[in-house]
């Protein structure tokens, strides 16, 4: 009994972390996972590309900045305003912003995937060497980036989002090891199917598939009809947001964290199989 009393107290003093995320819009993992910190005490600093998002986030309490995440102005005024401004020091980023291009590789026309990768890379590698400037004075940090198991295994007609995903492994399994001897720690997650309106903001992106004389037309509108087959084993965003929690509660948080079953999967069948049979299995969704 003593040593619950001893815990308690301990919980009580100690000071939340302060962590911004991208990407809060309303009915997605970055504004289910900033609700569920900031409803558990931490200090977070919530993001949205749209205004009107912004006034949401507003309403409910947060601090929030308007950040389209390929605005590095935008960027750059949010981080100042957070630790030069308001005085916080900037204990986690957690890079969540992102979108997927829906189509075959073949139908996309390349001025789209160089937008998939503005946001989903480009911006990424922008805010992480912003706030590494600051963790770096600061001496200590952890940096988050939202991976996903698409960044590991690929699956047919999610071409542009899956290059994207994978180019993150590769910033982050770069980074980790140039951060060596730091107190600044760099996570990935591999979410896998996980409940938010990603699927239904990709599926918006149809319109940038040149359509004339693709063979995938019949698949397209199986997409559009919601008729594609779903990937199994989904999860609510919740399972996202208190991987973050553990992240930030880690004293040397993991370099890589699996959420859902499917990730887990995913990962054993790419570790045993050979690349015809694991392409077998995955062109089924």
């Amino acid at each position: 009994m003593a040593i619950q009393k001893t815990l308690q107290i301990k919980t009580a003093g100690m000071k939340k972390q302060t962590i911004l995320i991208t990407g809060c819009s309303h009915g997605g993992i970055g504004y289910a996972t900033a609700k569920y910190l900031k409803g558990k005490g931490y200090q977070v600093f919530a993001s949205a590309r749209k205004q009107q998002d912004v006034e949401i986030l507003i309403e409910e309490g947060f601090d929030t900045y308007l950040i389209d995440v390929r605005d590095e102005a935008q960027v750059a005024v949010a981080v100042d305003d957070i630790v030069n401004k308001k005085g916080y020091k900037l204990d986690a980023v957690f890079n969540n912003a992102g979108y997927g291009q829906a189509g075959a590789l073949e139908d996309i026309p390349t001025e789209y995937l160089r937008q998939q990768f503005e946001t989903n890379v480009f911006a990424l590698h922008y805010i992480t060497r912003a706030v590494l400037k600051i963790m770096r004075k600061q001496g200590y940090g952890k940096i988050i980036q939202h991976g996903s198991v698409l960044g590991l295994v690929s699956l047919k007609y999610r071409g542009a989002y899956n290059a994207s995903k994978y180019a993150i492994e590769g910033i982050a399994d770069t980074i980790r090891q140039e951060l060596k001897g730091t107190n600044i720690y760099m996570s990935t997650l591999n979410t896998g199917p996980v409940t938010s309106n990603f699927r239904a903001n990709a599926m918006k992106t149809v319109k940038n598939i040149e359509l004339t004389g693709s063979v995938h037309q019949s698949e397209y509108e199986k997409m559009r009809q919601g008729l594609h087959k779903k990937v199994p084993f989904n999860k609510e965003a919740i399972v996202v947001a208190k991987v973050v929690e553990k992240i930030l509660l880690a004293k040397k948080p993991a370099p890589r964290y699996s959420i859902t079953a499917f990730t887990s999967i995913a990962k054993i069948l790419k570790a045993v199989l050979p690349t015809r049979a694991l392409d077998s299995i995955f062109s089924k969704f």
